[in-house]
């Protein structure tokens, strides 16, 4: 469970990264790109990488399943979140809906593509390398995490439902 934990909130943390430079390079207007008002994570990717290695390994064992299953579960998570956000908390933090072959701008064909790609491609070697790291974490610095990610969740939340606006998570005055 402990590793679980950390794969999804190093994931999540390289998901940011990934965002802040994707934002940075496409010049785009909304610059937050994450999901925690003080921590610098992006769930959906934390949470659809975690899903992706769940999966069976018999689906994921060559590039071409990781890229399909992988892209595929990611994207369903990724629809999951975006359905989340919106109902629960009445925020959009993405809108596909003027890319092609979107689903209510919530995914989109070539971001799917995109995610299958990443799957494929950079996951297992980064897993590879992670996993014993994450595996020694001790369980106090679990614990703390946990508990830090908690109150962060629970105070992003109650901005989010109360503003309604993802860019009140940015801190700026």
């Amino acid at each position: 469970m402990a590793l679980a934990l950390w794969e999804f909130w190093t994931y999540s943390f390289l998901g940011y990264l990934l965002e802040k430079g994707f934002a940075a390079a496409t010049h785009a207007r909304q610059q937050t790109r994450k999901g925690f008002l003080l921590l610098p994570l992006c769930p959906v990717y934390g949470l659809a990488v975690t899903a992706v290695l769940a999966l069976p390994p018999e689906l994921t064992a060559t590039f071409g399943g990781r890229f399909f299953w992988g892209g595929l579960t990611a994207t369903a998570v990724e629809y999951a979140v975006h359905l989340l956000y919106d109902r629960l908390l009445r925020v959009r933090f993405w809108d596909y809906s003027g890319l092609p072959g979107n689903l209510v701008g919530r995914v989109c064909v070539p971001f799917s593509a995109v995610w299958g790609l990443l799957l494929a491609a950079a996951v297992p070697s980064v897993q590879a390398a992670l996993a014993p790291l994450l595996s020694s974490v001790p369980p106090g610095w679990t614990y703390a995490m946990l508990l830090l990610f908690t109150a962060d969740a629970v105070a992003s939340g109650r901005v989010l439902q109360v503003t309604g606006d993802p860019e009140a998570l940015s801190l700026r005055g």
